[in-house]
């Protein structure tokens, strides 16, 4: 297996992505690991359900 180009990672207070390729964050601070979310950005990378997703893991920190 092919090592994972998007890993979360806990932080106080949460878990953020990190991009092994570039070395920095990607993406928002998430409450709830965003297991779907890496799953798809590792994955096929489909756009619109990204968007969703990341409509999806916002909506949970409200």
């Amino acid at each position: 297996m092919s090592r994972r180009r998007y890993v979360a990672r806990g932080v106080p207070g949460g878990y953020r992505i990190w991009n092994n390729r570039s070395g920095r964050w990607w993406g928002d601070h998430y409450e709830v690991c965003p297991d779907d979310l890496l799953a798809e950005l590792n994955g096929n990378g489909d756009y619109a359900r990204i968007t969703e997703l990341l409509k999806r893991y916002r909506a949970l920190k409200r």
